[in-house]
């Protein structure tokens, strides 16, 4: 059945008088529907309507009460309560003061919609449009970055209270699809072992009974899984979801050592990404960062940071939390190219930037990245008179380094190193080193001459540029900007609900991301508009007697 939406259109008369009268000094939802109008349309969204059922509320307006929802922390309950009661929200969503509003259910529903056709961003992506034919987001100004950690809604369990629920998720699984099949053969004491949420029972007390608990768990689990892969046994209930993630966790969690279960020791586990931590949510990873841990993912932030201009968040990336942020730098210009907003300069963290994307970056999007670069870690360069690389001379087209004290290397060959980057691998002769003078200040090799390993020309002087200019006072005062990030990272955990997630997976958390970007763009918005000036950070009185002293 086609639906026919109704028309965006101005605001119905009685509810603007209404809410004028209601809100003399002003309303931040009044306010962003006066000057920026309405973000969403449903043209562009036409594929947002449900195929069947009853006739269905416009994309745009239930896209702008989500971001409003987010915006005042509300449950999908009180968010369609405020549709129907609240004078502002219907003033924002041009409606009538008697709609009846909707069903709380058909946010979720929205929600669905939009992971199912892939439009997370979408939310965010129409705003910015918008924002961009007002003048309120510009191409080619500066951004900043940076990330931060997310706890999955989960929790979080032991090793043999993961396992144990991983089992009995995987029973319950297959008693939903493969009753009679699974009654057929199940042991009897599974029904008293299995029948209850791991939580609901005790562990044993002492490490060895707890291994041993474990071990038998184990044992099931491969008894279950023996079952369920067998030659003849049915096709269907090797299909099941919780299956895979039973057989998953037992390959990382337990081996067989002559027929017998075993638990893997710590030094034998997978590596984090590769290891499920909840039967309930197989995509959040252990990530730690530092002294810090979580079970979770990650979410990366982008926004403006020009000092007379708004500042909008224009990118969300959510990661799972073992992701490296050095991976994020080319998707998040691949998405702000997409939009028509790459910066001119990017602001980032040490962790965002590495030789290859300070030279991509230029060759790709035209973008300069404004961050630390990892320092030369080798003892030469702690040692005050060392000869580190940056002492040599490197005549590229004649393949030659020559060294401070003026020899020239006997071997360039190029190749890779273990993870697979190219680089060049150049040696001195072991027969002039050893009766150089300054063999102290360059290399502990007792017989062997110099040898050092370079990056390609591109990525070499983009480095070493990079090292020289972040000790420059000018360099050092464009990075300062970079600091505003992590306001607003606060202002996201601590305003927004960045921290948690609502839902379980990661699709959902990504989408919860780039809705809570988008709200946050909406209070902002309605800042920028009232003329509040931008925080600043906040200094403490003792502190602020340096400042002024």
């Amino acid at each position: 059945m086609s639906l026919k939406p109704r028309p965006i259109g101005p605001v119905p008369e009685l509810t603007a008088f209404v809410a004028r009268a209601a809100f003399p000094d002003g309303n931040p939802f009044v306010s962003l529907r006066d000057t920026p109008g309405t973000f969403y349309d449903d043209e562009r969204s036409a594929d947002l309507f449900p195929d069947r059922g009853r006739p269905a509320e416009t994309p745009w307006r239930l896209a702008l009460v989500t971001a409003l929802q987010y915006a005042e922390g509300l449950a999908d309950r009180q968010a369609a309560d405020a549709v129907r009661g609240r004078i502002d929200w219907k003033y924002a969503l041009g409606l009538e003061l008697t709609d009846p509003g909707f069903d709380f259910s058909v946010l979720c529903e929205f929600r669905a919609r939009l992971i199912a056709g892939g439009g997370e961003s979408r939310l965010l992506e129409a705003m910015l449009e918008t924002c961009k034919t007002h003048g309120l987001v510009k191409a080619r100004t500066k951004r900043r970055t940076d990330s931060t950690h997310v706890l999955a809604a989960i929790r979080t369990l032991n090793r043999p209270e993961l396992v144990g629920e991983t089992l009995r998720a995987a029973l319950d699984g297959l008693a939903t699809v493969a009753p009679q099949w699974l009654r057929a053969w199940a042991p009897p004491g599974w029904f008293d072992r299995y029948a209850s949420r791991v939580e609901g029972s005790r562990l044993p007390e002492g490490e060895e009974a707890r291994r041993a608990h474990g071990e038998v768990i184990g044992a099931d689990g491969f008894r279950l899984l023996d079952a369920v892969y067998a030659a003849g046994a049915p096709r269907w209930p090797g299909d099941v979801p919780a299956v895979e993630v039973l057989r998953r966790v037992w390959l990382a969690r337990y081996y067989l050592d002559d027929g017998r279960v075993r638990w893997r020791k710590a030094g034998d586990l997978p590596p984090a990404g590769r290891r499920i931590d909840s039967r309930y949510d197989p995509e959040a990873t252990f990530g730690n960062k530092r002294t810090m841990t979580w079970t979770g993912y990650k979410v990366h932030l982008t926004e403006t940071c020009e000092d007379d201009e708004v500042h909008p968040i224009t990118n969300v990336e959510t990661t799972p939390a073992v992701a490296a942020d050095v991976d994020q730098t080319g998707p998040i210009h691949t998405a702000l190219a997409a939009r028509g907003l790459l910066p001119g300069d990017h602001l980032l963290d040490a962790g965002y930037v590495d030789a290859e994307l300070l030279v991509g970056s230029r060759s790709d999007h035209d973008v300069r990245l404004v961050g630390p670069v990892r320092p030369d870690v080798s003892w030469q360069a702690r040692k005050p008179g060392g000869f580190d690389i940056s002492r040599f001379v490197i005549d590229w087209e004649a393949r030659r380094v020559t060294c401070p004290e003026g020899r020239t290397s006997v071997l360039w060959q190029p190749g890779r190193d273990p993870w697979d980057n190219e680089v060049i691998h150049a040696e001195f002769s072991r027969h002039e080193c050893p009766a150089c003078g300054s063999r102290s200040r360059c290399t502990r090799a007792r017989t062997e001459g110099r040898e050092m390993t370079l990056r390609p020309r591109e990525r070499h002087e983009a480095l070493q540029a990079a090292r020289r200019d972040q000790e420059t006072a000018s360099w050092k005062t464009a990075y300062a900007a970079r600091a505003g990030i992590e306001g607003t990272i606060s202002e996201g955990v601590r305003a927004f609900g960045l921290r948690r997630c609502r839902h379980v997976g990661l699709p959902k958390a990504s989408l919860q991301h780039v809705i809570t970007a988008t709200a946050m763009n909406l209070s902002r918005l309605a800042a920028w508009l009232a003329g509040v000036p931008h925080g600043k950070t906040r200094v403490s009185r003792f502190a602020g007697l340096a400042l002024t002293g």
